[in-house]
């Protein structure tokens, strides 16, 4: 008996500080919706022991909100389990025709399986040089000295829409809309650099772009006028997949030097094709044929067979885990959008965004977590109309800390005011989830999100930030 009344007492000061907890969020929680900011928002958190899986806190769990880049969790952890933290993505280049003193007699082949690595700068061995590099390395080896017939792109492999449903126009032409192609290049990204007036509201002009292909194959139409001196980067790209015009909108500081913004490429396989042709040009071994790729001719309503062909070599990604670390700790949209179509190839073997959303409900309903729960339309959170739950970002962290990677996905994510934890920001929203290490030897697992609030996202982020002290 004595020692049941000891278990008993011992309980008493975890559930009078788990309750002390509570009542410190609840008032923390009710400070922010009193807020002006946040008068028309909707508030959302949800908090649980780590250890014992008890909810903590609860406001709104269950209420779907637009998660901005916190859904990159679900991806992240899905992915990981489904596809291993050892995955690699492959890109294959064959031949179609026999090679006569160092003239392959027809096609060379670039095979692509959706690599969204593939000329990245994050990794040396991804570098566009590296890449290129290899792929001479490849004919050397091989005695190609010069191809007859074309360089050809096969990029069938995530069908023929490279972006998600929901993806608003003013995202889709800069770098963070980059959709994912079955054969991508330099994270789908380019440069462009305009030289601006001495005065306020002086035209623009595009002297540059990186890489320099860029300008020659792409019309752009620049509406972009001079800005403050210190008013910083307020212009936009408007274009769309297979488009052959950019357009550039907004205001760019004054610069002796020039200012630069990034954008999506419209078309990654045909302009890594051409930078390819050029580059082995360049080393002696010269392409006499076109630059095709597959999707470009099929939207031009050009029939176009590639055949099993002849394999020569095969050019690795790094591994999963490496790639995730980048996922979420530097946000990389399309990533994101390469992970969701690989997850729906391998188990539908449907190359599309929808199938791999699909794939990824039925996995979370499973563990515990309702589809509705998890109303999204892309990997990534940059669809305004993804909706998502806290309780559910909680329940995939939770899932997350009892498997074998749980180390390298904790590892990934950044450390925010010293929680290591994922954000998000769209217009609008503003969301955390992630770990709370406690100052008292206590560990959380924490999900918040709001959406709709007022004014700037830095004054919500600092009043979000103090709410968070609570449980440090």
């Amino acid at each position: 008996m004595k020692k049941v009344w000891l278990f008993i007492y011992l309980l008493i000061p975890v559930s009078s500080f788990c309750q002390d907890i509570a009542l410190q969020l609840g008032a923390a929680i009710k400070k922010i919706e009193e807020d002006d900011q946040f008068k028309h928002a909707i508030v959302s958190l949800y908090v649980v022991d780590a250890k014992t899986g008890s909810v903590i806190f609860d406001k709104n769990g269950v209420i779907g909100l637009a998660p901005a880049s916190c859904q990159k969790i679900v991806t992240s952890v899905t992915a990981l389990e489904l596809l291993g933290p050892d995955f690699r993505f492959k890109t294959y280049i064959t031949h179609d025709q026999g090679i006569k003193n160092g003239i392959l007699q027809g096609n060379i082949y670039v095979v692509g399986q959706g690599d969204p690595t593939f000329g990245s700068e994050r990794w040396y061995n991804t570098k566009a040089e590296s890449i290129l590099k290899k792929i001479a390395v490849i004919l050397r080896q091989n005695n190609i000295k010069s191809i007859a017939g074309s360089l050809v792109g096969d990029d069938r492999y995530f069908a023929f829409d490279p972006l998600p449903n929901g993806w608003v126009w003013e995202d889709i032409g800069n770098y963070y809309g980059a959709g994912v192609w079955g054969i991508n290049w330099r994270e789908n990204q380019f440069d462009v650099t305009f030289k601006t007036g001495k005065l306020e509201n002086d035209a623009t002009t595009i002297f540059a772009t990186n890489p320099a292909v860029v300008l020659n194959n792409y019309a752009f139409i620049n509406f972009v006028r001079t800005g403050n001196k210190g008013s910083g980067d307020n212009a936009w790209l408007f274009s769309a997949p297979f488009s052959k015009h950019i357009i550039a909108k907004g205001t760019v500081p004054s610069s002796t030097q020039g200012f630069t913004i990034s954008g999506s490429l419209p078309n990654p396989p045909k302009l890594f094709l051409l930078t390819v042709k050029d580059y082995l040009k360049n080393k002696g071994i010269p392409i006499l044929g076109n630059v095709l790729t597959f999707t470009e001719e099929r939207m031009k309503n050009k029939a176009i067979v590639i055949p099993q062909g002849i394999l020569l070599d095969s050019i690795q990604s790094p591994r999963l885990d490496s790639i995730n670390y980048w996922f979420l700790k530097k946000s990389v949209n399309l990533f994101g959008e390469a992970l969701v179509k690989t997850i729906a190839v391998k188990r539908y073997l449907n190359p599309t965004t929808d199938s791999g959303i699909s794939v990824i409900k039925d996995f979370w309903s499973k563990r515990g977590i309702e589809k509705s729960a998890l109303n999204i339309i892309d990997g990534s959170g940059l669809s305004p109309a993804n909706r998502l739950t806290t309780s559910s970002l909680v329940t995939v962290l939770q899932y997350a800390q009892k498997q074998q990677w749980y180390a390298t996905f904790y590892n990934a994510l950044p450390l925010i005011n010293g929680i290591k934890m994922k954000d998000g920001y769209i217009s609008g929203v503003r969301s955390y989830a992630g770990f709370i290490k406690t100052s008292n030897g206590n560990n959380y697992i924490f999900s918040f999100i709001v959406n709709n609030f007022d004014g700037s996202p830095s004054t919500v982020k600092e009043k979000i930030w103090k709410l968070f002290d609570v449980l440090k």
